[in-house]
């Protein structure tokens, strides 16, 4: 990675990060506000933001509500903000009311391996051992073996046993084969609850990486009975080097300061927007680097390998509980491949990439990528929030 000197900031307009129709969705937003101290739950109605912490003081609590609809489209509330003087708020300045990211007591999950493609990926980066240098040579490996044989495997079925066979048969056992076409899918804890950053905010990459990317992914937000309410996107930062050298080092290659973006809005899910139309989702990514540099990329929910509901299921159940909600990282598609910094050294990101994921039912989360050395630190945790509301009077 270069050096961090000169960051550009991001451009952003109401235009630019909220859906396509905006004007029927009901939308969830977090509103870091220096008058109250801390944040406030607010509705996105138009340009305008509306302040809903008395009714709502966690964006948990909302969530809770049958009507959560009805409260975000039509309830009175408190102060209103406009939602362009939100978005051209200055990075880093606690004094100027600005967006933070749109969930906050929910636990911050993740399932990993969820398309045929990124499984590959996932395996070529295991047998690379994390060298970026490797990975050419890998990829053709497994592509002569494999070919297109994980193409529209449903996970845990016959098909699956017989490709994971051929896989094996070939030398090319991995632990990734198993999470990404066995029964069980990977879930794990992404970042601590309230550590993730919103739309505009710097996002964290370890500056001793040297093979890394984004992760464009649906993130489904749940309250604490496993009912999914809403939909947003996150970016699931990676670092292939990291995690490449051993599964094991997965904390160390995920959650890492501001290393995890979801934003810009939660959608809440009614007539206009549900499930279904989560499993129909186009992502996409754009990365703008300060060189010139354009990456584009794109991946369909539709070639997701294991249907969202049970990847909700394999993360809660009687065999696990959030009483605050969680939000789950759904899984990625994405894995460039094509070379940035030198033949055959494949995609990582440089300092100054400004990070744009969005789809256009949910609108745009926007980061620019700095060291996580040097990202703001994280300072507001769960005391902080509850003596805030207290102190406010709204708990």
């Amino acid at each position: 990675m270069e050096s961090a000197a000169a960051r550009p900031r991001p451009v952003l307009t109401p235009g630019s990060v909220l859906p396509v129709d905006a004007d029927r969705a009901a939308l969830v937003a977090r509103v870091q506000d220096p008058e109250e101290g801390g944040p406030c739950v607010a509705a996105v109605r138009g340009e305008q933001v509306v302040d809903l912490t008395a009714l709502a003081p966690t964006v948990c609590d909302l969530m809770e509500r049958d009507d959560a609809v009805a409260v975000v489209r039509e309830a009175d509330g408190g102060r209103v903000w406009r939602l362009d003087e939100l978005l051209e708020a200055p990075v880093g300045r606690p004094d100027v009311p600005h967006l933070l990211t749109p969930i906050d007591l929910q636990v911050i999950k993740a399932a990993g391996v969820t398309f045929a493609r990124s499984l590959l990926e996932r395996v070529i980066e295991e047998r690379a051992g994390g060298d970026p240098a490797q990975a050419a040579r890998v990829r053709a490996r497994v592509g002569q073996a494999v070919g297109g044989t994980l193409d529209g495997i449903r996970p845990g079925s016959p098909e699956a046993d017989r490709a994971k066979e051929l896989l094996v048969s070939e030398g090319l056992w991995s632990q990734y084969l198993e999470v990404g076409i066995g029964p069980d899918p990977e879930v794990f804890t992404k970042a601590p609850v309230l550590s993730a950053v919103g739309t505009g905010a710097d996002i964290g990459v370890l500056g001793a990486s040297v093979w890394n990317n984004p992760e464009p992914e649906v993130v489904l937000v749940m309250d604490s009975r496993g009912r999914v309410r809403g939909a947003t996107v996150g970016n699931d930062v990676n670092l292939r080097d990291v995690e490449g050298r051993s599964a094991l080092l997965l904390s160390r290659a995920k959650d890492n300061n501001a290393s995890c973006a979801i934003g810009p809005f939660v959608r809440l899910f009614d007539e206009d927007f549900d499930l279904d139309t989560v499993r129909g989702l186009d992502i996409d990514l754009r990365i703008d680097g300060t060189d010139g540099y354009v990456l584009h990329g794109s991946s369909s929910m539709r070639e997701i390998s294991r249907d969202v509901l049970d990847l909700v299921t394999a993360t809660h159940g009687p065999h696990h509980q959030y009483p605050d909600g969680f939000v789950l990282f759904t899984g990625t598609l994405f894995a460039p491949t094509e070379d940035r910094q030198a033949p055959g050294a494949g995609f990582t990101h440089e300092y100054g990439d400004i990070v744009r994921i969005s789809s256009p039912r949910l609108g745009a989360l926007v980061n620019t990528v700095v060291p996580s050395e040097q990202a703001a630190p994280w300072t507001f945790g769960v005391r902080a929030l509850m003596r805030n509301l207290a102190g406010r009077g709204v708990l």
